[in-house]
């Protein structure tokens, strides 16, 4: 793929397996290979692994969601054009997903749809992942995955500084896998209509 659309350590990083326990420093609190390195195109590393090979090179960090790969928006869009693929705020943490997820048929009324394998999606984004973008680069090449000097001001304006809250049905499939989510859930804040009762408080009768 010419890298004039895609940068060369793309697909590499789309084809990557993450989190699992890292060889050289298995006993260490933090020895998930949740990195990758976009000098060396190599295989996912951990924490201990940056600091001793990849000091001074350009390495993102993978999160996970569901049992799904994303990255925080805050960190991909300094070396990829983002635009057109469907961003989630998960916790104040603003990210996007890797790869296509598996999904039931979308069911009626579903305004928005991924171009390439048909997710429904919360907004007017094209694709519902960095895969699905890619895919449609290679099939129609109407876009592109390289940063040019107005992209993030374009960015700003089609997607908004503070992305897209989803919805109450997404955010429950975003967050199914609990102990594998990278955020954790918080209560829902108090509605903001919400009065106190005037009167004197009364305590509860204490159960027997």
């Amino acid at each position: 793929m010419d890298t004039m659309l895609v940068p060369p350590w793309l697909e590499p990083l789309l084809n990557t397996s993450f989190f699992s326990i890292c060889r050289t420093h298995g006993d260490a609190a933090r020895s998930e290979c949740n990195m990758f390195c976009l000098d060396c195109n190599g295989d996912a590393f951990c924490f201990y692994c940056r600091s001793s090979r990849h000091k001074d090179h350009q390495v993102i960090q993978i999160r996970r969601s569901s049992y799904h790969d994303v990255v925080r928006v805050s960190e991909i869009q300094k070396v990829l054009d983002i635009s057109g693929v469907q961003t989630y705020v998960i916790n104040s943490a603003r990210v996007l997903f890797l790869n296509e997820r598996p999904q039931p048929k979308s069911g009626k009324g579903v305004s928005h749809i991924c171009e390439i394998c048909g997710r429904s999606l919360l907004d007017t984004f094209r694709f519902c992942s960095l895969g699905c973008k890619l895919v449609g680069i290679k099939r129609n090449g109407d876009t592109s995955f390289v940063l040019g000097a107005k992209n993030e001001e374009a960015l700003m304006e089609r997607e908004g500084i503070q992305g897209r809250l989803v919805s109450s049905r997404e955010e429950e499939e975003l967050r199914g896998g609990a102990q594998q989510d990278i955020y954790p859930s918080t209560p829902p804040p108090p509605p903001s209509n919400a009065r106190r009762r005037k009167g004197i408080p009364h305590r509860a009768p204490f159960g027997s």
